[in-house]
C-alpha cells in the first residue's frame, strides 16, 4: 500500500465518520424540536379547574426582549414575571368554557403589583364568578396584594400556619444630600414647579413640606380606594380593613401569636386549610386529575394555548382596536419592552397608523417618566396617529406621570384608575459636578478654551453662572413646552393648566376632579371607548409589538434548552443576588442619577414609588 492510498482511504474514513457525526447531530436537533413540540401540547380535562399561580410581580410587559428572558432562564437567572394580560384573557375564556368548573387563586409567589394592575385582573375574576362558577382562593402568606386578589374569590382559605398582612400604603425615600456634600459632590439642580420632588433625595436630608403634602393626599386615595375594593368584595363593614389593621399589633399577641385565627375571626377570610385540605375540597368539585394524585386542572398558560388557538380557528373581526403597552421609564432611542424607547415606542404608533386594519387606538401608559426628548418623539407620532383619523384613547395603569402624563396628553379621551398616580407636570435637569471631590484627593484641572462655552459641560469643573443661567431657562421653556402640550390635549389655558402642574402628583380620583383624566375606569373601558369613536362594533383587539420571526422563536427555544442542560445558576444564589439589590437603596439612587444626569438633557419624571 503506498502512501498516497493509506492517507486517501484514511481520509475517505473520516469524512464517513463526520458525514455520520453530522446526521446525529441533526437527528438529535430535530428529535429535540419535534420533543419540544410534542411534549408542549396542553390538554383541558372536560371538567377542571383553572389554576391562576402568578409567580413575581404582575406586570403590564414582559421587561426585556424574548432572546433575553430564555437566556436567563436557561442559566437559571430568570425574574419570573406574571403577564396581567395573559390571566385576565384565560380567566374570561374560561367564564364560558363549559370545560372549566372552577377558578382557583394559588396567591403565594405573587411578589407585588400596583392597585390599579389588581383592579383589572380583580374585574376578570368578577366576571368569572358571575358566570354561576366558583372561585377559590388559597394562601399561606396573604400581604396587601395577595389579599386583593383573594377577596374577589368565593372561598378563601388561609393555611392555619398563615396570616393576612394589610399595611396600607407608605413613601419613603433615601436622602444622599449628606453622604454627597462628604464626598464633595455637588449637585446642580434646575427645575419647575413647586411640587417637582424628584431632585430631593440629592438636595434634601428630608422630605420637603410639599412633597408631605402631596404624597400624603395620593396615599390616604389609594388606601381609601382599596378598602373600598376589598370591603365590597368581601361584604364586610366600610371600617373593617382599618380596624384590623389598627388593631393587628394588639391581636395577634392576644392570640398568642396565631395571626390565622384573628384573621378568620375578623372575617377576612371563609376558613383555616391546610394545602391538602384545599385540594381535597377542590376534588370535592372537579373530580382526580388522570394521575389520581391530585384535584383536575390545567395552567392559565397551558388553557391559554389551547383557548387562543380555538379562537383562530373561529370567526376573528377583521377591524381591529389596536393596543400599544407603554410601561417603564422613557428612555431615548431604541429600547426593549419593560421600558418605553422614543425611537421604538415611535415605531409601534406608526405601525398602527399604517395598518388599515387599526380603526383606533388604546395607550395604555404604566409610566414615571423619563427623558423629555423621547417624551416629545412618542408625542409627534401621537399627534400624526390622530391627524390620520385614528381616535386615540389612554388606558392609565399604576403610574401615568410626568412623562407619562406627557405622552397621554394628545388622547381624545383619558381612563384612569382611582388608584392611578398621575401629574406631575414638571421639568427638572440635574447635573452633578465633582471637582471638590478630586480636589480632596489633590486633584485639580486647569486648562483654556477658545469660547466661553468650551469645557463647560465637563464634569470635573463647576458650572459658571453663565452656564447655570442657560440650563435653567432651558428647563422653564420645557416646562412651557409641557404646559403647552396638556393645554391643547385637555382643551384648557395654559394658565389653568399651571395651576394644577407644578410638578404635583394626583390620584386618579383627583386626576378626574381637577380634568386631568376624562373617566375612572378599565382597560376595557378604554377598549370600548375607542372602538365607539371609530365606529365599529364588531372588533377585536391587537397587541401591537416587536416579534420575533419564526427562525428566531426557534433558535431561542433550542438554545435556551441546551444551555439548560449545562448552565444553571443555584436557586439560592440567585435569590441572594436579587435581595440584595433590594436592600440598596444607595446604588438603586445612583443608578438613577447616572440614568438622569446627562448635560444638556431634560427630564419629567416622577420619583413617586408606592409600597
Amino acid at each position: 500500500m503506498t502512501p498516497r492510498s493509506f492517507f486517501s482511504g484514511l481520509w475517505r474514513g473520516l469524512d464517513a465518520l463526520r458525514r455520520a457525526l453530522h446526521l446525529i447531530l441533526l437527528l438529535v436537533i430535530f428529535g429535540l424540536f419535534f420533543g419540544l413540540l410534542r411534549g408542549s401540547v396542553p390538554f383541558v380535562p372536560s371538567k377542571a379547574a383553572l389554576l391562576i399561580a402568578p409567580e413575581g410581580p404582575l406586570v403590564e410587559e414582559l421587561s426585556g426582549n424574548a432572546r433575553a428572558r430564555a437566556l436567563d432562564e436557561a442559566i437559571g437567572t430568570e425574574r419570573p414575571e406574571a403577564l396581567l394580560w395573559d390571566l385576565t384573557d384565560a380567566i374570561r375564556a374560561a367564564a364560558t368554557d363549559k370545560r372549566i368548573a372552577v377558578l382557583v387563586l394559588d396567591l403565594d409567589k405573587l411578589e407585588q403589583a400596583n392597585q390599579p394592575s389588581l383592579a383589572e385582573l380583580a374585574a376578570a375574576i368578577r366576571e368569572f364568578r358571575a358566570s354561576g362558577k366558583k372561585v377559590i382562593a388559597y394562601g399561606v402568606e396573604l400581604t396587601q396584594e395577595r389579599y386583593y386578589l383573594a377577596a374577589q374569590a368565593d372561598e378563601i382559605y388561609l393555611d392555619p400556619m398563615g396570616f393576612v398582612l394589610v399595611q396600607g400604603y407608605d413613601r419613603y425615600r433615601t436622602y444622599l444630600k449628606d453622604a454627597l456634600d462628604k464626598l464633595g459632590v455637588d449637585i446642580n439642580v434646575f427645575r419647575v414647579g413647586a411640587f417637582k420632588s424628584a431632585v430631593e433625595t440629592y438636595t434634601r436630608t428630608g422630605m420637603s413640606p410639599e412633597d408631605r403634602e402631596e404624597s400624603r393626599a395620593y396615599l390616604t386615595a389609594l388606601w381609601t380606594s382599596y378598602q373600598e375594593d376589598v370591603t365590597r368584595a368581601r361584604k364586610l363593614p366600610p371600617d373593617a380593613l382599618s380596624k384590623y389593621v389598627d388593631t393587628f399589633m394588639q391581636t395577634v399577641p392576644a392570640a398568642r401569636g396565631d395571626a390565622a385565627k384573628v384573621a378568620l375571626a375578623q372575617g377576612l377570610v371563609t376558613g383555616l386549610k391546610s394545602g391538602i385540605e384545599v385540594e381535597a375540597r377542590l376534588t370535592e368539585l372537579v373530580g382526580e386529575n388522570d394521575d389520581k394524585d391530585s384535584f383536575s386542572s390545567v395552567s392559565s398558560a397551558d388553557y391559554l394555548r389551547v383557548a387562543r388557538a380555538e379562537r383562530r380557528v373561529g370567526k376573528n373581526a377583521r377591524d381591529k382596536i389596536g393596543v400599544i403597552v407603554a410601561s417603564g421609564e422613557i428612555l431615548d432611542g431604541d429600547q426593549p419592552p419593560g421600558t418605553i424607547g422614543g425611537d421604538s415606542t415611535a415605531r409601534l404608533i406608526r405601525e398602527a397608523r399604517n395598518d388599515k386594519d387599526v380603526k383606533a387606538v388604546v395607550l395604555r401608559v404604566n409610566s414615571p417618566g423619563g427623558s423629555v426628548l423621547a417624551s416629545e418623539e412618542i408625542y409627534r407620532e401621537l399627534v400624526a396617529l390622530r391627524a390620520a383619523g385614528k381616535p386615540l384613547v389612554v388606558s392609565m395603569g399604576g403610574y401615568a406621570a410626568s412623562g407619562g402624563y406627557y405622552i397621554s396628553a394628545p388622547a381624545d379621551e383619558i381612563y384612569a384608575s382611582p388608584a392611578t398616580i398621575t401629574g406631575s407636570i414638571g421639568i427638572f435637569a440635574i447635573i452633578p459636578t465633582i471637582d471638590k471631590t478630586l480636589g480632596k484627593v489633590g486633584v485639580s484641572v486647569d486648562g483654556v478654551g477658545t469660547t466661553a462655552l468650551s469645557g463647560q459641560a465637563r464634569l470635573d469643573r463647576p458650572l459658571s453662572e453663565g452656564t447655570k443661567a442657560v440650563l435653567q431657562s432651558v428647563t422653564t421653556h420645557g416646562y412651557d413646552e409641557f404646559l403647552e402640550r396638556v393645554a391643547a390635549g385637555r382643551k384648557k389655558t395654559t394658565a389653568e393648566v399651571d395651576t394644577i402642574a407644578q410638578g404635583r402628583v394626583w390620584a386618579g380620583t383627583d386626576a378626574r376632579r381637577i380634568g386631568l383624566v376624562d373617566a375612572l375606569g378599565s382597560f376595557d373601558d378604554a377598549v370600548k371607548a375607542a372602538a365607539r369613536r371609530a365606529r365599529v362594533t364588531d372588533y377585536s383587539t391587537k397587541f401591537i409589538e416587536p416579534k420575533l420571526t419564526w427562525a428566531q422563536s426557534l433558535a431561542m427555544n433550542l438554545r435556551s434548552e441546551l444551555l439548560h442542560g449545562f448552565v444553571h445558576l443555584d436557586p439560592d444564589t440567585a435569590a441572594l443576588m436579587r435581595l440584595g439589590e433590594r436592600l440598596d437603596p444607595v446604588a438603586h439612587q445612583a443608578a438613577i442619577l447616572a440614568r438622569f444626569s446627562e448635560p444638556g438633557r431634560l427630564y419629567a419624571y416622577c420619583f413617586c414609588e408606592v409600597r
